[in-house]
């Protein structure tokens, strides 16, 4: 493993993903420089596709200073070769997307050898009025049912929506079916797989102009069908920081920041490294000697080895990393 001490703050430049749903909110809202026309639905901010902006490690990609530097990037317990733990993206939803469902980690072992299950979280960053998410299907519905239901085009007919907002927060624990709808922009903080069941998708086709596959055999095995996850409004709390999303995978939180009427806050790693993204304004991460800046739409990744590090500037940042939260501030 490479020197620890050569990491420091690292500006990344997010993986940008043409979707079939996408749209053009990644370059109006959070700034984004889109390459082409076509619709664009997500920006991956940390991940290992990612490459670094900043400093002397600029233009390296995330999976690669991993391998390197294993432990003191991505924390103790992580296994380099298998890639960062926690993916960090923006969706820009102008469409449904499918419907669909991710399996646990012992699930996705079984069923596809993949090292991790797919447990994630979506922060609604902008919503249009009428705008909904799918949290489920109908309690009681019955796996053949809904195989069935699939299989003649009807699902629609017992799915659960839920209307959201700018602020609103959703938990889906793997095994929930679920969608995002139209009109949504968010910010979304996952387990790192792409292990996706695609269940139904509205008799679209693909960019390709044929129908996207479905996985309805596997699909329905892992699809939890007796509760529904319930949406969060900490959007609605006006203090200086929130706990977004508490669990056992990972932990968000939000920081309002205005020098001019509050200190800036002091984040202490603590042996997990951190993504701090900024969603509205100018910020930089401050510590001895160094300052590195961004603004909305950016992302900066705090080495789990780093020293502590404070947040400077006028703004709002989102704050992601490893575990349950019970050990950080």
């Amino acid at each position: 493993m490479s020197d620890q001490s050569a990491l420091y703050p690292l500006l990344l430049e997010p993986a940008l993903h043409i979707r079939v749903w996408g749209g053009r909110r990644l370059a109006e809202i959070m700034h984004k420089r889109l390459p082409t026309d076509e619709p664009y639905g997500e920006s991956w901010e940390l991940h290992d596709t990612v490459t670094v902006m900043n400093g002397p490690l600029a233009g390296r990609r995330l999976g690669d200073l991993a391998q390197e530097y294993g432990a003191a990037l991505i924390g103790e317990g992580n296994d380099p070769a298998k890639g960062l733990p926690l993916l960090v993206k923006f969706l820009d939803a102008s469409e449904w997307l499918s419907i669909q469902v991710h399996p646990d980690d012992s699930q996705a072992a079984a069923l596809e050898g993949e090292p991790r299950g797919k447990t994630e979280a979506w922060i609604m960053l902008a919503a249009d009025p009428g705008a909904q998410l799918v949290i489920g299907v109908r309690p009681g519905i019955t796996r053949e049912a809904m195989a069935q239901a699939i299989r003649d085009n009807a699902l629609e007919s017992l799915l659960v929506y839920a209307d959201v907002r700018a602020g609103d927060v959703l938990y889906l624990a793997a095994g929930t079916i679920h969608a995002l709808g139209p009109s949504l922009l968010i910010y979304e903080i996952q387990q790192s797989s792409d292990t996706t069941y695609r269940l139904y998708d509205w008799g679209r086709m693909g960019l390709d102009g044929k129908p996207r596959q479905l996985h309805i055999e596997k699909g329905v095995q892992v699809s939890n069908l007796t509760s529904l996850p319930q949406i969060s409004h900490p959007g609605s709390d006006d203090a200086p920081v929130s706990t977004l999303v508490q669990g056992n995978y990972f932990s968000t939180m939000r920081y309002r920041l205005d020098e001019t009427i509050r200190p800036a806050p002091h984040l202490d790693p603590r042996g997990q490294f951190q993504a701090l993204t900024c969603i509205s304004g100018q910020v930089s991460v401050g510590y001895p000697g160094e300052q590195v800046a961004f603004s909305t739409g950016q992302t900066v990744m705090i080495p789990a080895a780093h020293e502590p590090v404070m947040l400077h500037g006028t703004g709002e940042v989102v704050r992601s990393w490893q575990g349950d939260g019970a050990d950080q501030p």
